[in-house]
């Protein structure tokens, strides 16, 4: 990390998040950034995940973003890049250093990544398949996921004042469910809809890395 930390601080090193404004997997390292005051760092490139001609391939053979670029090195996913970020600002800022808390919290962010995983393949597809070649039955297994997992959060919610790796991934997740609305959830959620606006009050990331109006 000290190696890591030294090309960080190194204005000669580029540093590059690829992603864009609406990814709300890019989202959630951008207000990761803010919220440990890395942000300044950073520039924002974007990248297009479906475009062969897009170096994204190349820097991460997967093609999915977000991918924070350090110099000519690569890393990825978001729980990645996240950990690093924490790591980078001496640990224990995002998650905990260690011990079992450390892993209830890893699973409960996970837990959060997998409302937007479900979210994005709803959205998938609606994109990639006309209305006559939707399954059902697959839509219906992605939204049970959401559903369970919203139920989960609204059961246990985290604390709204502070702004850690549960929070931040968490908010990115309902701020996708607010944007895309693969399902209605604040009526059945109403104490997690009104978290999400308690986080939203409490901490400038997120204003700051809303998606421009179009």
């Amino acid at each position: 990390m000290t190696e890591l930390r030294r090309f960080w601080e190194d204005p000669a090193v580029a540093v590059v998040l690829r992603s864009t404004e609406t990814s709300p997997f890019g989202r959630k390292v951008r207000m990761a950034l803010i919220a440990l005051g890395l942000d300044t760092r950073i520039r924002l490139e974007p990248a297009d995940t479906l475009a062969e001609t897009d170096c994204l391939r190349l820097q991460n053979p997967l093609g999915k973003m977000p991918c924070l670029l350090i110099g000519e090195e690569a890393f990825f996913d978001s729980h990645v890049i996240l950990e690093m970020l924490d790591a980078l600002t001496g640990g224990g800022r995002l998650m905990p250093r260690e011990g079992p808390e450390r892993f209830r919290v890893l699973t409960r962010a996970r837990l959060a990544d997998g409302i937007t995983d479900a979210a994005l393949l709803v959205t998938y597809e609606g994109r990639f398949r006309g209305p006559d070649q939707a399954s059902e039955r697959w839509l219906a297994h992605q939204k049970g996921k959401m559903t369970r997992a919203l139920a989960a959060f609204e059961n246990d919610l985290p604390d709204p004042a502070r702004a850690e790796l549960v929070q931040i991934t968490l908010a990115a997740a309902l701020g996708y469910l607010n944007w895309r609305r693969p399902l209605a959830w604040q009526d059945a959620h109403p104490k997690l809809d009104k978290w999400l606006q308690e986080f939203a009050r409490n901490h400038p990331c997120w204003t700051r890395t809303e998606r421009k109006q179009e």
